[in-house]
Order: C-alpha cells, then structure tokens, then sequence
C-alpha cells in the first residue's frame, strides 16, 4: 500500500489542551528551535527506540538512508541526484514524519512564525504590542512541507517574493518591508522546502537561492530585508541534466552539505515489494507474475538498445503490474469468470505501456519490439525455473503431445484451460508450487498450469500457435 498524499487527507485538528497564546506557550515550557534541530531530535528518538523514520522506503536502507540520516543529522541541506523513478520525490516527502506533529505559529502570521521568536515586521510589532495575549495557533507537520518543480520560466518572485503592487497602491512607501509579497521559500519558515529537478532553474534564478542558503535573508527589488528564515532545503536532480541539459551553478551547489545518490532497486525482491507498495491492482496478481515484472525492469535496465541516460523508471513496473491486472478484469467481465486473476498471457499487453516509457539508441528503434519481446520472455522462462526448480513436468509436456491442446486467451476462461488437461497429479503439484490450494477457485488453479505450460513452450518442448487473441499450446 502506498502512502496517501497529504492533499487527500482529511484535514487534521490539533488537541484542544494545546496553548492558546504566547504567555500559556511559555510556561508550557515551549522553547523556539530550529527546523534542522526539530528534524535532527526526532531522528535519533526513531533511531534509539528501533523505530523505521521511514516508512514506505523499499531498497535504500542499507545505502541512500544511512547517507540521508547522516546528512540530517549534520543538519545539511541536501541534493539527491537520481535518474528518473528511483524515488527521489518519495524520499523527499517522507522527512515530513521527521516534523513535530504539532507547531505553535502566531496567529494570522504570513511565514508561520514562532509566538517566541517573529521575525517580519508587522509581528514583532504585534509581539511588543501584545506581550502574553499574542494569539497562537497549531500547524500540522504535514503544512510545513512544499514542493515545487522547477521549470525555466520559474521566476524569483516565485521563489523568493516580489512588491505587491496593491500594497504600494494602498499608500506604502516601496521601500516599506511589509509591501513585499513572499515567495515560496520564505512561506516555508520553519518547514521543509523541496526543489524537484534543481538544474531546470535558470541560473539567474538560481543566484536568488544564494543568499536564502547562506545568510539566510532575501534580497527584493533592490533592497535588503533581513529575514532569519529557518528552513531545510532540499532538491532533486537527473545526473544527465546535472551536466548536460543543465547544471547547478558552483556556488549554490557549494552551499549544499550533501549530495545523495539514489538507484534502482538492487535485488528482484525490492523491486517487487515497490510494485506492491505503489501499484493500485483491480484484480489479483500473483507474486510469480510481480517477479516476471521485477526481472523484465531489471533486464532494461542493463539493454543496450535502451537508452539508459534517461532511466528505466521504477514507475514502468508499477504500471505494467497495473495493466496486467486491468487485462485479468477485462476477461472477467467479458466471460463471467470470478474472481478476476491474472495469467501469464496477460503479460503481453505489458508491451503496450513500454512503448511510452522507454527510450531507445539512436538507430534501435526498429528491433526494439523484438528486442523487449525476448527480454520479457527470457524473465518468464527464470521465474518459471525458479518455482518449478526440482519438478518433473513432463507429464505435462506429454498430456499435451498426446492432443490435449490447451487455448488460452482473453476470451478463454480458467476452466476452459483446466477442462482441456486430462486429470494429472502433477497438475497439483504445479499448483502447490505457487501456493495454490486443490479447493481454490480455478483461475488461480489456471493461472499455476499456465505458468507451467508457458515455462515448457520457452523451453521448446512444447509449440505455441497463436492466433489473434488466442494461444494454443500443442506439439
């Protein structure tokens, strides 16, 4: 199960007993400190109580967290550098778990300043006028994180603020601090901001994040209002466009404690728990299907018909399982059968979604058909000698050559398929290899055999005819 975005939550209310002003917060005890050192405390609280600080993260925990962690604790700003669906944006959002689940903010504040510590103008006038009775209200962790993906027509108004002109037409004189409208890195004080793809930002914007990094104020039209901001900043970028497409400019680059690696999910494991993390399955796939998806990814990845500058992004395995399971629902709408399961001929509608998300070499794209074709036949054939490693399918192979032809298609229903084999013990067999119990119902039962006589077809002891929609295993 993935992680439901925080838009899509119900909106959270903070628990009634919390401090209502500025006197009640200090004699709370309640003391201002630092988004770093707020993330820093609460890390090493999950690290000393056994605790996972992150929850939903596949295949990092023995290289990109231990990084992460370090960095955090440093209280760094960081780059994650990564080609394209290594999650990178998913580890960004995860540091949210790291906030207090609760923050006291002046009531009505522009930049969500703490009641002890203000920092615009027009609050710590507020502050002095009010004393104890400065109104102060909770903010959720989850309102202290914002995203924004960069893109060349981003502008420094956007990141950093601009005049307000309605301000300045209301009578303000232009040089008055509290006509600036804020931009987005200032509304983030006290909060996480994440910059995806770094590199895309012009590099004149780019120099507007200097002195946000370094002396932590910003520079508007010409004058310099001293903000205090308090924020942890943290971008993405692709290593293509980190060098080629774009860059990041040396010294913002430099004001950056860390940069991270992310990868690929190392093993086929990893790589199946993230597609049954993300992926939003509308009829059953079994775990054999998954690992056939898993080996498929990992095999592009290292094709050199594909081009791998761009990333072979862990989101095609997502979709593809997706779409397996989209194609199991179809047949089971089209013929009745219940409940929906997915079977390996299923698997030929994954070369659909793979026309969109690859890029091949310059000059491949003519075999790139046939060249994924194999590889996701070549992953069908390991998965199968993995489940059935140590078992005699013969019988099988010879039921068939004895004409027992078995169909198998869209229109075909699981027991079409099982109805077409003579009663065999070795059919059982097969299915208790993939955890299929003789009572189940039959599309799981067909989609083992399937598995089976699909592995036999790869192995050339059996023919596959196919025609249209439909396959035929024979002699």
């Amino acid at each position: 199960m993935g992680t439901v975005p925080a838009s899509s939550r119900p909106e959270p209310h903070p628990p009634v007993d919390l401090p209502r002003t500025a006197g009640e917060l200090r004699a709370a005890g309640y003391r201002p400190r630092t988004v770093k050192a707020e993330i820093k405390d609460n890390l090493l609280t999950a690290l000393r109580a056994g605790r996972d600080p992150w929850p939903g993260i596949v295949g990092f925990s023995d290289t990109v967290v231990p990084q992460l962690e370090r960095a955090l604790l440093a209280g760094h700003d960081i780059v994650l550098l990564g080609a394209r669906g290594q999650g990178k944006t998913r580890l960004a959002r995860t540091l949210v778990g790291l906030l207090d689940e609760w923050t006291p903010v002046i009531e009505g504040s522009e930049l969500a300043e703490h009641p002890l510590a203000p920092i615009t103008p027009a609050s710590r006038r507020r502050a002095a006028e009010l004393g104890d009775d400065l109104p102060v209200t909770w903010l959720h962790r989850d309102a202290r994180y914002t995203e924004k993906l960069a893109t060349p027509d981003t502008s420094v108004g956007d990141l950093i603020g601009d005049v307000d002109p309605v301000k300045v037409a209301e009578g303000r004189s232009l040089g008055d601090p509290e006509t600036i409208h804020y931009g987005l890195v200032p509304r983030a004080h006290r909060g996480i901001v994440t910059i995806n793809e770094l590199p895309d930002l012009v590099e004149r914007i780019q120099v507007a994040l200097l002195n946000v990094m370094e002396e932590r104020d910003i520079q508007i039209r010409g004058y310099t209002l001293r903000l205090p901001l308090d924020v942890l900043l943290v971008a993405t970028a692709n290593p293509e466009d980190y060098t080629n497409r774009g860059r990041i400019i040396t010294p913002l680059k430099d004001r950056f404690g860390a940069e991270i690696r992310t990868h690929y999910p190392l093993d086929v494991a990893a790589e199946v728990a993230i597609v049954k993390q993300e992926a939003r399955l509308v009829a059953e796939v079994g775990d054999e299907l998954l690992s056939v998806l898993a080996r498929f990814v990992r095999y592009l990845r290292s094709s050199t018909v594909v081009d791998q500058r761009s990333g072979v992004s862990a989101r095609l395995a997502v979709a593809a399982a997706e779409t397996v399971a989209a194609a199991a629902l179809r047949r089971s709408a089209l013929t009745g059968e219940q409940p929906a399961v997915a079977r390996p001929v299923d698997l030929e509608t994954v070369l659909d979604v793979v026309r969109g998300k690859l890029e091949f070499e310059p000059g491949e794209e003519g075999r790139a058909t046939e060249h994924v074709t194999h590889l996701l036949r070549r992953s069908v054939a390991e998965t199968a000698d993995d489940v059935f490693a140590g078992l005699d399918l013969r019988p099988l192979a010879d039921a068939v050559a004895d004409g027992n032809l078995v169909a198998t298609g869209e229109r075909v229903t699981a027991a079409q398929v099982l109805e077409a084999l003579p009663e065999l013990p070795v059919v059982h067999e097969v299915a208790q290899r993939l955890g299929v119990l003789s009572d189940e119902p039959s599309p799981r039962l067909a989609a083992a055999v399937e598995l089976a006589l699909e592995s036999l077809y790869l192995a050339r002891r059996l023919a596959k005819d196919i025609d249209g929609g439909t396959a035929v295993y024979g002699p």
